[in-house]
């Protein structure tokens, strides 16, 4: 990191339904960040609209990059580079962000980084607030997992950039699981938040819900989780008019987290970590965390509650890698909807 040179990067995040932009120096140090975000407009149709995330993004990119600039107290002139989401994503969400990026790199003559999306989540566990102490790096070899609504993985990563995936989910990544037991128990969108308040009243262990055997250790399969829940719900609805909502988002939420975190932990032991990464919309699930925090195996590096979902500055993070290491993009680099991390 100390032989890195110095540099402020500018980085626009538009994936799925968060508009976001944020500064960043050196890689870690946050100036100013700004989301928009869109859930309140989902809501209403219980999972991300593509066509009316695209627009919305349409709406807010500017005023976005404009209230971040006054945020930070700088100008575009003070850059020295652009980062931008390139995916995976929603096509036309990322296209509204790639466009934004290219036209500030053209018209400033400031290079142009596309970032990964995922790569990004890995890199909101170095980013810390410009003013506050400055806390540890991540130290390689390091196991990552990646838990979101889209993606569940585990990459080992042996330097920056350097990511070698061990596993991934084989069906509904652990954030989609979330979401559809949520419209299972009736609860809000996004399934996630709903399910953590409501399992803070429940039993965790009043329903046993079976963790799939895979071939692969570090696979994901949570489609039989999924399945199981709904097996319950419906032997529960035969009996009784009312479901008892917390138990169930309390049991479910529970073999989930023993999932994520055992896996992760193994992983760890057979591939000889330092230190763990948990990141992605899914590491702000407290009962996640907490598994994490309470053991004493390893270090674990957790992004602050407000990095784990959607944000600009895990792009401006890992903008900032890659720029320092020569990994600049030119113009005519375009949208990757199914880009893999590795």
């Amino acid at each position: 990191m100390n032989s890195l040179p110095p540099a402020r990067i500018l980085a626009i995040e538009s994936s799925c339904d968060e508009t976001a932009c944020a500064v960043i120096e050196n890689g870690r140090a946050l100036l100013a960040s700004t989301v928009a975000s869109q859930v309140d407009i989902h809501a209403r149709y219980g999972r991300v609209f593509p066509e009316v995330a695209s627009r919305q993004h349409v709406l807010s990119i500017i005023p976005v990059v404009k209230q971040t600039l006054s945020q930070s107290n700088l100008s575009l002139k003070d850059m020295d580079a652009i980062a931008v989401t390139r995916g995976p994503g929603l096509a036309g969400s990322l296209v509204v962000g790639m466009n934004m990026a290219k036209g500030l790199s053209l018209g400033l003559g400031l290079p142009l980084v596309g970032v990964n999306h995922l790569e990004g989540h890995i890199y909101s566990a170095w980013v810390y607030n410009k003013g506050e102490s400055v806390p540890p790096e991540p130290r390689f070899p390091l196991m990552a997992l990646l838990v979101s609504g889209g993606h569940t993985e585990l990459n080992l990563m042996t330097d920056h950039l350097t990511y070698k995936r061990l596993g991934s989910t084989l069906d509904d990544a652990a954030g989609e699981a979330f979401d559809k037991v949520g419209r299972l128990l009736g609860l809000p969108f996004p399934g996630g938040p709903a399910i953590q308040k409501a399992a803070e009243s429940g039993d965790p262990a009043r329903f046993k819900f079976p963790q799939a055997k895979l071939d692969n250790p570090c696979d994901f399969s949570f489609s039989g989780l999924k399945t199981a829940v709904l097996y319950e719900v419906n032997e529960l609805k035969k009996i009784s008019s009312t479901l008892p909502v917390e138990d169930l988002a309390a049991s479910f939420q529970a073999t989930a987290v023993d999932i994520l975190f055992k896996k992760t932990m193994q992983a760890a032991r057979d591939f000889r970590a330092k230190e763990i990464l948990v990141a992605g919309g899914v590491s702000a699930n407290r009962a996640l965390r907490n598994a994490f925090q309470l053991q004493t195996e390893f270090k674990v590096h957790i992004p602050a509650f407000s990095l784990c979902t959607d944000n600009a500055a895990m792009i401006a993070a890992a903008g900032y890698f890659r720029y320092a290491l020569g990994h600049v993009s030119g113009l005519e680099i375009d949208v990757q909807p199914t880009w893999v991390l590795s």
